[in-house]
């Protein structure tokens, strides 16, 4: 078989959202449990806001390593360490 150097993008077609959802469905299915939701929290009045903010390298860190022991993003380390802290 003929190694192809480039993929043909201009041959290729979109996956529609049914096919994503039954792959995800099949992994799923395959590994015994759901995986893990991804991306931005939904938007919505008095949900997040943006911000920038320099931190600590160590707390970056730790953020990171408390995030991926409990299989969820830094940023919801910290934004959940910051509104127990308010509390």
């Amino acid at each position: 078989m003929k190694k192809v150097k480039a993929f043909p993008f201009g041959v290729a077609r979109r996956v529609t959202a049914s096919e994503v959802q039954a792959a995800r469905k099949a992994i799923e299915a395959t590994l015994g449990k759901k995986r893990p939701v991804r991306g931005r929290p939904p938007k919505g009045p008095g949900k997040y806001h943006a911000v920038s903010i320099r931190l600590n390298p160590k707390v970056i860190a730790w953020a990171k390593k408390e995030g991926k022991r409990r299989g969820i993003g830094y940023q919801t380390v910290i934004n959940e360490v910051l509104i127990r802290a308010s509390a």
